[in-house]
């Protein structure tokens, strides 16, 4: 550990911190991390720094504020955020996701029982679920008031002040399985706690609901619905899904649920030859095209793709690794699929990998605060900023844009998303297409190639806009030579 000169902080778990001292060495560290990674100057393209409602978009697809301005989730698997990080860790992590773009952190706020926190403070009383471990005041220097819950109160605000939206959920699967044991079933406790959350949580700006937890709705169906059910009756104001099992969606349980308000779906960590009886593999645009058949319409995202530098399949660290490039094909297709946004996720964060935590899970190979400037979380700001580039309500899903007689199959596959006035292409491999034309506005358009790796353009020609042209990206054929082809009306 001391290779890496971090401070002490950094090292060795302490009980109380004098939160002064360390700030600005935190700080030194940080800027350290990531000089030589961009940061973004306001919270938005349209130069506004602002922390609104986000509501569902009028035509039922898309996520927006309450302005009308369209909201780009780019979000990040911070799951045990609450639990193994204190509080100079939290800046740290937060001011990195802000530069990168990110405006939307889940994390799990139960996810096992005992649950405690990185200062040893619990978050119930003898694991009850109905019995929040509360006390008075909140000032951090006193351990008697500092609370496993006003440390969660500071994580949101920190959050709110860089611009960034916290889903929490509301418990993990495991920990639903804990309490019901430990009520003998009796789950007058799932009401009492989802009210609990409510009323101390409602009145936060940048809240978003996540009911489930890595599980099937099927399972304890009653326990979900009473979560949504009981925070939605207190708290209509705030969006809520549901984060589901490995290569299933929310569609397949809740879609009319009145509390959904729009789908998530979790398409996993596994490749085409360790696929499930779902019989999608690795095609996560599948799932979006299932929500989409679902009415009333509800916008929709993949909520845990596979998360870079994890195990294929998860659980063998002796399979190859998610890479960067694998990250990438899975936001761009689930996005040009009719996904709203997109959710990021690397080993070693998702679990907040530090030294004092042994070895890990899954074969994590890092450690947090060195997995937080990874290629693929630094590449998803160029999708964030392609998709704002263009008018985004009227986007829509449309693979009449390729022709059929040259598209592929799995890695091969070409998928294209449309505006009125553009529309885009996006190859994984790099392999040359026919694109349709006349299928947007314009008597000519403009082409562009658009580099996933570093957000630049390159221009192609300007060509009439009908029939069917040719197109091959730069570069040989292979496996994350990704391109889109940006064509605009002209």
């Amino acid at each position: 550990m001391d290779k890496y000169n971090f401070p002490d902080f950094m090292k060795k778990k302490v009980i109380r911190l004098n939160f002064k001292s360390v700030k600005i060495i935190a700080f030194i560290v940080f800027s350290a991390t990531i000089s030589c990674i961009p940061l973004k100057k306001k919270m938005h393209e349209t130069g506004k720094f602002k922390m609104q409602r986000l509501v569902v978009h009028e035509n039922k697809r898309f996520i927006q504020y309450e302005d009308g301005e369209p909201f780009f989730w780019l979000g990040d698997t911070g799951w045990l955020l609450f639990h193994k990080l204190n509080r100079e860790e939290v800046e740290l992590y937060l001011e990195n996701r802000k530069g990168k773009g990110f405006n939307v952190i889940q994390a799990v706020l139960i996810h096992h029982l005992p649950q405690r926190n990185f200062y040893g403070d619990y978050a119930f009383i003898n694991s009850d679920p109905s019995m929040p471990d509360t006390t008075p005041g909140n000032t951090f220097e006193d351990s008697t008031e500092y609370d496993y819950w006003d440390h969660i109160d500071w994580v949101i605000d920190q959050a709110e002040k860089r611009g960034i939206y916290m889903a929490l959920v509301i418990m993990w699967r495991s920990a639903v399985n804990q309490a019901l044991r430990i009520k003998k079933n009796d789950a007058t406790w799932a009401k009492i706690y989802a009210s609990f959350l409510t009323k101390r949580y409602r009145n936060k700006p940048n809240i978003i609901w996540i009911n489930g937890g890595d599980c099937k709705g099927s399972e304890n169906i009653d326990i979900w619905r009473q979560f949504g059910n009981t925070i939605k009756s207190l708290d209509p104001n705030h969006l809520m899904t549901f984060h589901p099992f490995g290569r299933t969606c929310s569609c397949m349980w809740f879609h009319n649920d009145p509390w959904l308000d729009f789908n998530m779906f979790q398409s996993g960590h596994r490749r085409y030859d360790q696929d499930n009886d779902m019989g999608f593999g690795q095609d996560n645009w599948r799932y979006v095209e299932m929500a989409y058949k679902k009415e009333p319409p509800k916008p929709v995202l993949d909520g845990e793709p596979s998360y870079e530098d994890i195990p294929q399949g998860l659980h063998d660290s002796s399979q190859p690794y998610w890479t960067a490039a694998d990250v990438r094909r899975y936001a761009y297709w689930s996005v040009f699929a009719g996904s709203f946004g997109h959710t990021y996720g690397h080993n070693a964060i998702m679990q907040f990998h530090k030294p004092e935590f042994g070895k890990g899970a899954y074969g994590v190979r890092d450690y947090w605060y060195e997995a937080i400037n990874d290629t693929g979380a630094y590449q998803m700001q160029y999708l964030k900023k392609l998709m704002l580039s263009r008018p985004f309500f009227e986007r829509v899903p449309d693979q009449s844009l390729v022709s059929t007689e040259t598209n592929g199959t799995k890695y091969d596959y070409v998928i294209a998303t449309q505006g009125k006035i553009y529309a885009f292409y996006y190859t994984y491999t790099g392999r040359s297409f026919d694109a349709v034309l006349g299928k947007i506005s314009g008597d000519y358009v403009k082409a562009n190639w658009y580099n996933p790796k570093n957000g630049k353009t390159i221009y192609i020609g300007r060509f009439k806009n009908y029939g069917v042209k040719h197109f091959d990206p730069p570069g040989e054929k292979k496996d994350g030579n990704d391109w889109v082809l940006i064509l605009d009306s002209d």
